[in-house]
């Protein structure tokens, strides 16, 4: 039996193959379909299909519940947020316009930086550090256009003070605070209760602020926890806290609610990134002083983690589902035009007979 009566695709003798001008245009009908259907095809293939679940966060443990007795120190501290799943960094970058950085003071979970126990907890190079703002700094924080390098514009920029640094903070809730220095506070609510420094400051600074109580104005630029969520934004970014109460004493309390989530892009590895919650206002200070608080004006934030963490996957569909789509499209769109064709083809000669 010879191979070539398996032939399922017998080819017409040249001679007798016709061209027309309908086969032509039913050729071209079918190859514009195949087109727009590949396009769109390949237009599904492109897109991002996101894909959301929740599951219960790591249990993380904390230095406060150690071994050696309840007693943690500094070794201990360091050797827990040496394990990067412990630990996340914590970015700040704040500017007080009108509060010299002799006047301010850093804190964390109750470490502050002038008892030296915050340099204890978080030494260099993941610390916090003071500075002159720049002027852009200094622009923001102020809101005005200040653009000429005047005698006085130095002068006013120098009286101000920006706090920028990273720490890494365990994967427990806490507090972070910069605020208004426990001794310029004493100084300047002895200055307005008695009219003198009872606490013996310097001769050349005996009132830090010429008989008014400090401005805590400030402006956050740049706030962050771990790594970013790259389709979200950040909401602890370029935020101005005016004190606008005639004192200029307030506290700024920002509460943050950090959601753990991993997000997975395609060919890419996966990220352990933070969406943060955030809700804030202003506590006056009367508010303050009927409550008897301890707290000082400035920026408070409190943050915690929520036991729930997210997974955020986007992903394409399948490489061989789209191929095989498109040979389908392809395939199928020739075979059904040839086949509508052949029947319309059909019928008119059938028709022509019949008149004939």
């Amino acid at each position: 039996m010879v191979r070539s009566s398996f032939d399922a695709f017998a080819k017409p003798i040249d001679s007798v193959r016709e061209r027309s001008v309908s086969g032509g245009f039913i050729t071209l009908l079918a190859s514009a379909t195949a087109a727009i259907l590949l396009i769109s095809q390949l237009y599904v293939y492109l897109q991002v299909q996101t894909r959301h679940s929740m599951h219960l966060a790591h249990s993380v443990p904390s230095i406060l519940f150690s071994n050696n007795g309840g007693k943690s120190s500094a070794a201990d501290a360091r050797k827990l947020l040496g394990n990067g799943h412990y630990h996340i960094p914590l970015k700040l970058h704040v500017t007080f316009p009108h509060l010299s950085c002799s006047q301010l003071d850093y804190a964390h979970d109750g470490n502050d930086s002038s008892s030296g126990k915050f340099e204890h907890y978080h030494s260099k190079p993941y610390t916090f550090t003071k500075r002159v703002p720049t002027n852009e700094e200094y622009k923001k924080a102020v809101g005005s256009s200040v653009s000429s390098v005047t005698r006085d514009n130095i002068e006013k920029r120098r009286s101000g003070c920006t706090v920028a640094g990273t720490i890494h903070i365990p994967r427990v809730g806490g507090t972070l605070s910069v605020s208004v220095s426990p001794d310029a506070w004493r100084r300047a609510t002895s200055v307005l209760a008695f009219g003198m420094d009872l606490l013996g400051g310097k001769k050349d600074d005996v009132d830090p602020f010429h008989g008014k109580l400090p401005n805590v104005t400030h402006y956050v630029h740049h706030i962050s926890f771990g790594n970013g969520f790259p389709p979200g934004t950040n909401p602890l970014q370029d935020a101005h806290h005016v004190m606008d109460n005639g004192s200029g004493v307030a506290l700024a309390n920002v509460a943050v609610k950090l959601v753990p989530t991993t997000y997975k892009r395609t060919f890419h590895s996966e990220r352990e990134t933070f969406q943060a919650s955030v809700s804030r206002h202003i506590v006056e200070p009367a508010t303050l002083a009927a409550q008897r608080s301890m707290l000082l004006p400035g920026l408070m934030i409190t943050y915690d983690f929520t036991p729930l963490a997210v997974r955020h996957v986007e992903k394409r569909e399948n490489l061989f589902v789209f191929l095989s789509s498109l040979v389908g499209i392809v395939g199928g769109v020739f075979v059904t035009v040839g086949l509508v064709s052949g029947c319309l083809v059909n019928s008119a000669q059938a028709v022509a007979k019949k008149m004939d």
